[in-house]
């Protein structure tokens, strides 16, 4: 039989009418070892006939094609509809959780059992050895594109579903960090994003403007950490949890010499305040006031307390100080470092010469002095309250 003499009519014919035995047969063999594709058959029977008759009308075409011009073939190998159907067939496999390379063996497994069956057709109707040779050409071709194409769905599935999960991350974050959103807005959000609610959270923020380095830094966190980002970009992260049992000695091996500052711990309707003391303590890392690495910053409340206006420390300090304005560079030094050990140790003389390391007499001799510039001041309690905030927290 020629290529001329090709009866594509009776072949077509014949194979539809055995689509239902070879789904059957299809059906029964997954079943022996992926019932859960055979439960898919069964359920989706309906929906499967259509590609399924795509499938052979499409094979005929590939094999007068590859009889007649094999460069052509290449160029036609399935139209867009056979295409998106199996594209939609690894999608769909990719939702329901199951594994591409059990998708592609199953694929395999119908394509020997789907050429089992145009082979006997063939064979039924007298077909001559070329048309069965150019047939089981195109079988397995035909196949191995489709199984591109569920492969390519698959993948797509994937990326689509990562992509989605993100946004809804960074929905949540923001969410979190609005001051607007309700404990039910968050169950929900929470729950889209497939995030586990915490007790607590922090939000830790990346100092520098080096994005990849931020980048980096959240990807050294936990698969909990919801990052931040603004206007695209990321410049921090949400850390569920940040004072459980071993979690700072994590965060801050995850975090070190990536210039990062983690905010205190917070209530979730908090995040808010977490976000606005990270960022102080950002500002205080920058100037050199705290040079901890990561900065925590419910380590130096204190600190941050003092220098959120760096205007007013340095006011009190030169109200507190000015009677040391007449004395040389050299003795203000001195005379500052012995106030402040006099205060820090409550007027103990030895204490004072041990943590200077110099001699009580010495202790005694500048005491003097300083009583001489202050007066009363240094047995008011509000005045050495006040002398002790100014000389505790230096200028950088």
């Amino acid at each position: 039989m020629t290529v001329a003499t090709f009866d594509r009519a009776r072949l077509e014919e014949a194979l539809l009418e055995g689509l239902p035995g070879l789904l059957s047969e299809v059906r029964d063999r997954l079943a022996e070892h992926w019932p859960d594709y055979a439960a898919f058959l069964d359920a989706e029977r309906d929906a499967v006939v259509e590609p399924a008759a795509l499938f052979v009308h499409r094979l005929l075409d590939m094999s007068i094609a590859d009889l007649s011009s094999p460069e052509r073939a290449s160029l036609d190998r399935a139209d867009e509809t056979v295409r998106l159907v199996f594209e939609e067939i690894g999608r769909r496999q990719q939702q329901v959780g199951n594994d591409l390379t059990r998708l592609l063996t199953a694929f395999q497994l119908g394509a020997r059992i789907a050429w089992r069956h145009v082979a006997a057709t063939a064979l039924r109707l007298d077909f001559a050895p070329d048309n069965l040779a150019a047939l089981a050409d195109s079988v397995f071709v035909f196949v191995n594109q489709l199984s591109f194409s569920a492969a390519n769905g698959y993948v797509q599935e994937q990326l689509d579903d990562a992509l989605a999960r993100e946004r809804r991350r960074e929905e949540l974050a923001n969410l979190l960090l609005s001051d607007r959103a309700s404990a039910e807005a968050i169950r929900t959000a929470a729950l889209q994003a497939a995030w586990r609610i915490p007790e607590t959270a922090a939000v830790v923020i990346y100092i520098d403007g080096d994005h990849e380095l931020a980048r980096t830094m959240v990807s050294r966190l936990e698969p909990g950490a919801l990052p931040i980002r603004r206007n695209g970009v990321v410049f921090g992260a949400i850390i569920p949890e940040p004072s459980g049992p071993g979690r700072r000695l994590q965060l801050s091996r995850e975090l070190t010499g990536l210039g990062a500052v983690v905010g205190n711990p917070v209530p979730l309707a908090e995040l808010p305040r977490s976000l606005e003391i990270a960022r102080i303590a950002a500002r205080l890392r920058k100037t050199g006031v705290l040079t901890d690495d990561p900065v925590f910053a419910d380590e130096h409340l204190d600190a941050l307390i003092v220098w959120r206006d760096e205007s007013l420390v340095a006011a009190l300090r030169e109200e507190m100080l000015a009677p040391l304005q007449g004395e040389t560079e050299a003795a203000r030094a001195r005379l500052t470092e012995t106030l402040a050990s006099w205060l820090r140790q409550f007027g103990d003389r030895h204490a004072i010469a041990e943590e200077l390391r110099i001699h009580p007499q010495t202790v005694r001799y500048r005491m003097a002095r300083l009583r001489a510039l202050f007066g009363d001041r240094l047995d008011d309690p509000e005045s050495r309250a006040r002398l002790f905030l100014a000389l505790e927290w230096p200028a950088p």
